[in-house]
């Protein structure tokens, strides 16, 4: 256990934390261990672990994205006026739409960032006010209910009925969202794009001279999350089964809070999907156990915002170095 907070101290010690958060909440409450609960919370935060593998691999590469859920609302509506135009398309076809979209939108955000050499963030806050107003220019804020009926049908991977009668449902998202979560972990860690983005979030520089493709980088970087928020936009529509243009307005900094909290770091260079997952799932419990207990909401932000600082305060602190630097100076104690 003393090597494992050494090795991953932030997946140790968020681990940890998740832990006690569950005992003290299934103590306090008596809904929240609950099957149907914990399943509740699995089907609502499966889009936001899908958009935070893809964010993950942003910031690895030493980049951020705050346009991501907004262009996820771009990919609902592009990907409906194809499929009405198909005819109703299918699954397959959907899936395939969403992701050209999703990905699409991301390499424009990567263009703008390479091509022009301006930091990521000041690049997608512009996209982000660009997509949004463009989607409600076109759309007039009208939102779409007359879907296929296949993509607001809801597809259950679990279900369970308890001896009073209530339903625990895992619906297709969450079967997703792996699927997404374990493809985002072979390619930062079983590729050697991976290891290259890594290099090139933790010393641009460094990496470029070393022969690390920047441009392709960036495009990788952008484009994967870009595909991420095109399946979680597409994912969301089975979820509510209706397209509303401003739904996921204000969703991507939450999103981002998590993936810091999980270990990623803002200059680039660190992060694991393991970290990312459970940081989501951190803020996701929290934010449940204080509507189980009737907390206000607006507790939930002054929460999270202090979590964040802490987050960011302490993510440079190497545990390992510190523990070195007790094993010398214990060394030389007794050496005296």
């Amino acid at each position: 256990m003393r090597k494992l907070f050494i090795t991953h101290p932030v997946e140790a010690r968020l681990s940890v934390a998740l832990a006690v958060l569950v005992i003290g909440l299934g103590i306090s409450t008596d809904t929240f261990l609950t099957l149907s609960n914990l399943t509740s919370l699995l089907n609502n935060n499966a889009v936001n672990i899908i958009w935070a593998v893809g964010l993950l691999v942003v910031l690895i590469a030493g980049g951020i994205d705050i346009s991501f859920a907004v262009a996820a609302s771009v990919v609902q509506y592009l990907t409906a006026q194809v499929l009405f135009g198909m005819g109703g398309g299918n699954w397959a076809l959907g899936f395939m739409v969403a992701s050209m979209f999703g990905i699409g939108l991301g390499l424009v955000n990567a263009l703008l960032i390479q091509g022009f050499r301006v930091i990521s963030i000041v690049i997608t806050i512009a996209t982000f006010n660009a997509y949004f107003g463009l989607l409600m220019y076109f759309t007039r804020g009208r939102s779409i209910f007359n879907l296929p009926p296949w993509w607001t049908e809801r597809i259950y991977i679990f279900e369970h009925q308890a001896a009073n009668g209530t339903w625990s449902v895992l619906n297709l998202s969450v079967l997703v969202m792996v699927v997404c979560a374990l493809a985002t972990w072979a390619l930062i860690r079983l590729t050697s794009l991976g290891r290259q983005l890594y290099a090139f979030g933790d010393n641009p520089e460094g990496a470029r001279r070393a022969g690390v493709n920047v441009w392709l980088m960036q495009c990788l970087a952008f484009g994967w999350m870009g595909l991420m928020a095109g399946i979680g936009g597409f994912m969301q529509v089975n979820i509510t089964q209706e397209i509303v243009p401003n739904a996921l307005y204000g969703r991507e900094l939450a999103v981002l809070a998590a993936v810091v909290l999980g270990g990623a770091r803002l200059g680039g260079g660190r992060g694991t999907v393991l970290g990312c997952v459970l940081g989501v799932l951190f803020v996701a419990v929290i934010q449940n156990g204080l509507n189980l207990l009737g907390i206000s909401p607006f507790a939930f932000q002054m929460i999270i915002g202090a979590i964040i600082m802490v987050a960011i305060s302490t993510s440079n602190i190497s545990f390992a170095a510190s523990a070195a630097t007790r094993r010398r100076n214990k060394a030389a104690s007794g050496a005296a």
